[in-house]
């Protein structure tokens, strides 16, 4: 506690283990008298946060306890949000790139719904940042790609062929699944789908608010490039990966 309190720090930081816990009452006791606010439980996969945002180091051993190591905030104090507190800082000295978002709801299961809904949309952005492109959404580059496979296959013959119009059919399972969720008849939505790109409607697309067939990008229905070309990339190595499978062994009991 001396080595710490000699370093400068007055605000320790205590990732939370799985084993046992990470620091006892006797612990708390002694660093409360040396003036030493302390947070424990800090999940692991907050460490790297936490790091990137007070510039600081992750330290394992007191010996490497050094001020070099450190982050620096004006202030450090423990706010109530509701029926729970939490700890803020602010006046972060040369803070890292990072936000944080506080997510808060009446119940447990709109709390989840929201997480996952921004998850989802940072997801989003990533992939945009990644790849500065968007494409029609709304099952319409699946179903426009099986299309160009199908009519492509017609110059082929025997196995690529039947390789390539496998493939095709393939790409019409997100549209059918699309459909489906969307509450339609997926036999018939995909087939008029199929259709309608058949006749040149590069952009017709499930449009799932008015449950039909629209021009998708007059809907302003668009995703990531990245995403579709992400999906049909690890698919096809996946299926590769399957077929280079020529034996398999039954472990005996």
């Amino acid at each position: 506690i001396k080595a710490i309190k000699k370093a400068g720090c007055n605000v320790l930081l205590i990732q939370k283990s799985i084993l046992r816990d990470a620091v006892n009452d006797l612990a708390l006791h002694f660093l409360g008298k040396m003036k030493i606010l302390t947070v424990k439980d800090i999940e692991r996969d907050e460490v790297e946060f936490i790091c990137k945002t007070l510039r600081c180091r992750p330290i394992a051993s007191v010996d490497h306890f050094v001020a070099e190591n450190l982050g620096q905030a004006d202030l450090v104090e423990e706010v109530q949000t509701g029926a729970s507190k939490c700890v803020k800082m602010t006046g972060i000295t040369n803070p890292g790139n990072t936000v944080s978002i506080l997510v808060r709801s009446s119940n447990k299961l709109l709390l989840d719904e929201a997480d996952r809904s921004l998850h989802d949309a940072l997801c989003v952005i990533r992939c945009l940042v990644k790849k500065k492109a968007s494409i029609a959404g709304g099952g319409a580059p699946e179903i426009e790609l099986s299309h160009k496979l199908w009519t492509q296959s017609s110059t082929l013959h025997g196995v690529e062929q039947y390789c390539q119009r496998a493939f095709a059919e393939a790409m019409e399972v997100i549209p059918y699944t699309l459909a489906e969720n969307a509450g339609l008849h997926a036999i018939e939505t995909v087939t008029e789908l199929r259709k309608r790109h058949a006749e040149g409607e590069t952009n017709a697309g499930i449009n799932v608010r008015k449950g039909c067939i629209t021009n998708i990008l007059d809907e302003n229905v668009v995703q990531p490039l990245l995403v579709s070309t992400s999906a049909v990339s690890l698919a096809s190595e996946t299926v590769r990966s399957i077929l280079k499978i020529d034996d398999m062994i039954n472990s005996g009991r």
